[in-house]
């Protein structure tokens, strides 16, 4: 099935009825109990802190850029990041394992992340979408345990969403700069993207390995992700994004 959304009202709609989905739907069964090697229990502790925050700052900007729809919208993504802390948190406890209390990884993240305004906190934010998608499908795909399997699969299906979300934002948020500029903006998050993927894939080499997936198919894969997306963000008019079964066709 395809969805146009044209304005912040329809992807706070969808946002919405994804919740409505994920509640009928309820949790996995932790019961199950999870086995993971080492290795992809201190990769999962990682991402879980990455995915655990409020979104304050992200929400005080968005409310600062003086759209109440983008906002509500940005609300309802932020409380889809938390239910993802929430299940990898009960996923480690379903392996017996704990979550961690920060990581420097996230600290600096989140300090780039705040350092400037909106578009830069969203390309920031849009470094790490691309690389959850790789490595949560990576997950969804090869993990050596179905609760894990799980769990990564109804992530990915929500960062699926993610990206076109904040590719919309960030077109409307370039749209004002000249062409030459906006090429330079998205070519720059190209290289974050790509430094990104160089670093998860050394620091979680041995979890993606886990899951049957090298550093250099991982790092690949990110990129090749980041291209369409960067055209996306810098070009033409602002699109009405189309998904189609939940995946972004065209970003």
């Amino acid at each position: 099935m395809n969805v146009i959304k044209n304005s912040y009202e329809d992807w706070t709609r969808d946002f919405e009825a994804e919740r409505e989905r994920r509640a009928a739907l309820g949790d996995p069964d932790w019961t199950r109990g999870a086995r993971l090697p080492r290795a992809l229990v201190r990769s999962l502790q990682k991402f879980q802190v990455g995915e655990d925050g409020d979104g304050s700052a992200l929400l005080a900007k968005a409310g600062r850029a003086g759209n109440p729809s983008y906002t509500a919208a940005a609300r309802l993504f932020v409380a889809e990041e938390q239910n993802h802390a929430r299940m990898l948190a009960l996923l480690l406890a379903a392996a017996g394992e704990p979550v961690l209390p920060g990581h420097w990884s996230d600290a600096a993240f989140v300090r780039i992340r705040r350092m400037l305004g909106l578009r830069v906190e969203l390309m920031v934010l849009m470094v790490a979408e691309v690389v959850a998608l790789s490595y949560y499908r990576a997950l969804r795909d090869g993990a050596p345990d179905a609760l894990t399997a799980e769990v990564a699969g109804r992530i990915l299906g929500d960062e699926e969403r993610h990206v076109p979300f904040h590719c919309h934002r960030l077109h409307e948020g370039l749209a004002g700069l000249p062409r030459p500029a906006r090429r330079a903006a998205t070519a720059g998050w190209r290289l974050l993207v790509a430094g990104a993927a160089a670093v998860v894939a050394a620091d979680h080499g041995a979890a993606l390995r886990a899951a049957g997936v090298s550093r250099r198919a991982f790092a690949a894969e990110v990129m090749r992700a980041a291209g369409p997306m960067a055209a996306v963000m810098a070009d033409g008019p602002v699109p009405a994004v189309r998904v189609t079964s939940g995946r972004p066709s065209g970003v």
